[in-house]
């Protein structure tokens, strides 16, 4: 797959996307049923799946369900060769799927610090493992890593989820390089997103004493899928950025990151917080929440998140807005020349 024929074109293009019955995964596939894409939804709970299947038809693509649990190598290869054979050459690959546990690091039991890993970064490791052994023959095809402005800054009670994020960062790195080194028309990219508004919040394993709420300024989920398919379509950067807020981490923890901890020390636990006691539910690290019940796109906190993000635009536009500073620091040049000329 080259960049001439991807590029604004999903009509018709198997695309793979794992998490893709909730959340940022399923705001995902709805936009590429929009696109005219065939949809192959990977995940574990069956009644998110056909309904995130069902949103796909309804916005103009094709859905077919594929029913596995990413932390396992084989149900993620045998879901990829189900694909091909059923609906064919996979051409685009997203990972989205993940879990986490909402706790200091001394209550986490290792059970649930290994299980937090093997989905939410082997998950990304098999993903990309049955996307490039298939892709390969043909030379062609693209992954989509799902960042988190968390790949680059960590912050507390989630250091299980940091870690794996900042990973994916790291191996994706090197997957890309190996790529390059091969000459290979395969292509990788990841896009970095900021605090989120989904239904993770609702059934995350929590050991705090309040609700966890993602830290504002949230986003819907539509601004994420946005960015990630836009990814998908020009995957020739190696990474995009969503949201002002990830822009402004990224930035200050590349200048200050000890004001940075400091920062994020006094306030980082009770930002995660809500004022509400935590809702009794089913914990996704270990079972599908989505296996009886529907959670859809969209969190609890609608009424305080971000429907559009400009920073999204700057970062897939940046060329133009480079040119725009350009012809903006031009004009003011010749205007300060020709008010000395007058004097």
């Amino acid at each position: 797959m080259t960049k001439t024929d991807i590029t604004d074109d999903l009509r018709g293009r198997v695309v793979v996307v794992t998490g893709a019955s909730g959340g940022v995964g399923r705001a995902v596939v709805r936009e590429l049923g929009a696109k005219g894409a065939k949809v192959a939804l990977i995940a574990r709970g069956t009644t998110g799946l056909g309904a995130a299947a069902v949103d796909v038809g309804a916005a103009d693509g094709s859905g077919q369900v594929y029913e596995a649990d990413v932390a396992d190598y084989d149900q993620v290869r045998q879901a990829g060769e189900r694909v091909e054979a059923e609906i064919g050459p996979i051409d685009v690959w997203i990972n989205v799927a993940f879990s986490s546990v909402f706790a200091r690091f001394a209550d986490i039991s290792p059970e649930e610090f290994e299980r937090t890993t093997q989905v939410t970064y082997l998950g990304y490791v098999w993903g990309t493992k049955v996307a490039l052994e298939l892709m390969r023959p043909r030379n062609r095809g693209v992954i989509v890593q799902t960042g988190s402005a968390l790949s680059y800054r960590a912050i507390p009670l989630q250091s299980a989820y940091c870690g794996a994020k900042h990973a994916i960062k790291g191996f994706s790195e090197s997957v890309r390089v190996e790529l390059m080194a091969d000459h290979s028309n395969i292509k990788i990219t990841m896009v970095q997103l900021p605090a989120v508004n989904t239904p993770q919040f609702d059934w995350v394993l929590s050991k705090l004493r309040r609700h966890p709420q993602p830290v504002p300024p949230i986003y819907q989920p539509e601004v994420a899928a946005h960015g990630i398919v836009y990814a998908a379509e020009h995957p020739e950067r190696k990474e995009y950025w969503v949201g002002v807020t990830t822009a402004a981490t990224l930035l200050a923890q590349r200048i200050a990151p000890a004001l940075v901890d400091r920062y994020l020390a006094r306030t980082g636990v009770e930002s995660q917080q809500t004022d509400e006691k935590p809702r009794s539910g089913v914990a996704n690290l270990w079972e599908p929440a989505d296996e009886d019940l529907d959670y859809g796109a969209h969190g609890g906190f609608d009424q305080r998140s971000k429907t559009h993000s400009p920073q999204l635009w700057m970062s897939q536009h940046r060329r133009l807005v480079l040119l725009g500073l350009a012809a903006a620091a031009t004009a003011t040049g010749l205007a300060a020349f020709f008010r000395r000329a007058k004097t």
